[in-house]
């Protein structure tokens, strides 16, 4: 839809991104939590929900809150496709480390066109996924189902492969980066302390212990015994 802003563009990949970490069936998100990611006032999403349920981008039910139609869906994943690409850019042609890209990222791919944000592509390898490991939609606004879950959700003495991270948080990433807690890694988990407690963790012959919270950022999937 070529009549979209970069705002609104923008606004259609962090609703996205906000249902993609509920674990509701059908996610709705609240405008109260998306005006605290966007860092913007109550009012000013709410003046923009209603451009974008009038452009059929969205539906707005009271009381549970906003949800992005398939058209909808669909322009917020062609939106992160550009910002991922970017990413992976950023780390593999101009090696920035991975805590530092995302905001980058973000202002550099809301000017970008696709020519450019293909060839950037191109230049990085046609990656399929992010430096965090969100995979890359298609051009055409696609994803695969996925097939993942979070770590914290994990049975005890698994072995599982992280396959994403879903902070962008700098000096979390960091922490996990000097954990070595990093996309495609594989991992064993030995043990999970109930009430929510922190887990062991064995990376290669290195042992790792992280918390309940940490934890639930962090996505796996299982490893399946040959």
């Amino acid at each position: 839809m070529s009549e979209l802003s970069s705002t609104m563009r923008d606004y259609l990949a962090e609703i996205y991104r906000l249902a993609d970490q509920s674990k509701a069936d059908e996610p709705f998100v609240s405008t109260s939590a998306l005006a605290e990611l966007l860092d913007v006032s109550a009012p000013a999403v709410n003046r923009m929900v209603t451009r974008l349920k009038e452009l059929s981008l969205l539906q707005h039910e009271p009381y549970q809150g906003i949800r992005l139609t398939e058209t909808g869906q669909r322009e917020a994943l062609k939106e992160l496709r550009r910002r991922r690409i970017t990413e992976a850019f950023l780390v593999k042609v101009m090696n920035f480390g991975w805590h530092e890209v995302y905001e980058e990222a973000h202002r550099i791919s809301s000017s970008l066109s696709d020519s450019l944000s293909e060839r950037m592509s191109q230049m990085a390898g046609n990656p399929t996924r992010c430096p965090h490991g969100e995979p890359i939609p298609s051009a055409e606004g696609m994803l695969p189902p996925g097939d993942d879950y979070t770590l914290a959700e994990a049975q005890q003495n698994v072995n599982l492969e992280i396959t994403r991270v879903r902070t962008r948080e700098p000096e979390r990433l960091e922490y996990l980066g000097a954990l070595g807690l990093l996309p495609g890694t594989p991992i064993h988990l030995l043990h999970t302390a109930p009430f929510n407690g922190p887990l062991q963790l064995k990376v290669g012959r290195e042992y790792r212990i992280i918390g309940h919270n940490l934890a639930e950022l962090i996505c796996v999937r299982d490893i399946k015994s040959s």
